[in-house]
């Protein structure tokens, strides 16, 4: 089982700050969530993690080793970028088969039977498939790659709803055949809310939360009712994603316990918060 350890992890563009002095371990075989706004700094996170760019402080390791010019640690990690970097002119089969020169766990019958399954021709060439075929032609290298660590970048960019259900499915499947930490990040939080073992969200460079989904969720409820009896319940709890209609209004509060008597008193409907509602509250304060 291998793992990624970073390390105080900095990274500017001037005088633009991307990261700030973020560590974290990921090793465990999970599937996590690296979820942020944009411009938080998820995809340069990843960027760094596999040594696309390089950081401006800091280190990263895989299991225990630099990554810099270090191609025996990269090769334990498979990374679909939300960028094409792939030849215009290459066609879907050759890539196959260049990938497998480079993975040596790469199983190109499992990418030509995920191929028929998705539909994806593999005559085609690079630049001639779809944003959302290049998104599946992508993500069907990662998943055949073989490689113990997999990230993916808006794995879903251009997929239709019947698509994404598939890819998600396929993550998970492969997930529990062949246990592996999968990272993913994308904005469409609500559809991998159910496969996500641990959250770990960016918010302006900084982590602020790493926490497992299920305990994170718990730590959270909504209140919901009159406006006044609202601002009763929440007095001297922390709360955060307000939201106000006439004279009604919803609030997350964090890290508290319910009080269903008091609640019940002043006519309030406490509730379960969804991750997304509660990610977008955590990063809009």
């Amino acid at each position: 089982m291998s793992q990624i350890e970073v390390k105080q992890l900095t990274k500017k563009y001037g005088e633009v700050m991307a990261l700030n002095n973020v560590s974290l371990i990921v090793g465990e075989e999970k599937i996590y969530g690296l979820l942020g706004r944009n411009g938080a700094g998820k995809t340069t996170l990843l960027n760094l993690m596999t040594n696309k760019i390089f950081p401006t402080e800091g280190q990263i390791f895989v299991d225990k080793e630099p990554i810099q010019e270090n191609g025996a640690a990269l090769s334990k990690i498979f990374y679909m970028s939300e960028q094409n970097l792939y030849p215009p002119s290459a066609r879907v089969m050759n890539m196959f088969k260049w990938t497998g020169e480079f993975y040596r766990g790469f199983d190109l019958n499992y990418a030509l039977n995920l191929a028929e399954r998705f539909e994806l021709n593999t005559r085609k060439k690079m630049k001639e498939l779809s944003t959302g075929y290049a998104s599946i032609f992508k993500a069907i290298l990662t998943l055949a790659s073989g490689a113990e660590i997999l990230l993916f970048d808006e794995p879903v960019l251009g997929l239709d709803a019947i698509h994404r259900e598939m890819l998600y499915k396929e993550i998970l499947t492969n997930y529990i055949e062949q246990p592996k930490t999968i990272i993913l990040s994308t904005h469409l939080i609500d559809e991998i809310a159910d496969i996500l073992e641990e959250v770990m969200i960016i918010k302006k460079g900084k982590l602020i939360i790493r926490q497992n989904t299920e305990e994170l969720l718990a730590s959270a409820y909504t209140v919901s009712g009159e406006v006044a009896k609202v601002d009763q319940y929440t007095r001297d709890r922390t709360c955060v994603g307000e939201e106000t209609l006439h004279n009604t209004k919803s609030v997350i509060v964090l890290n508290g316990e319910r009080d269903d008597t008091l609640a019940r008193s002043l006519g309030l409907t406490l509730g379960k918060v969804e991750l997304q509602k509660l990610f977008v509250g955590l990063t809009s304060v």
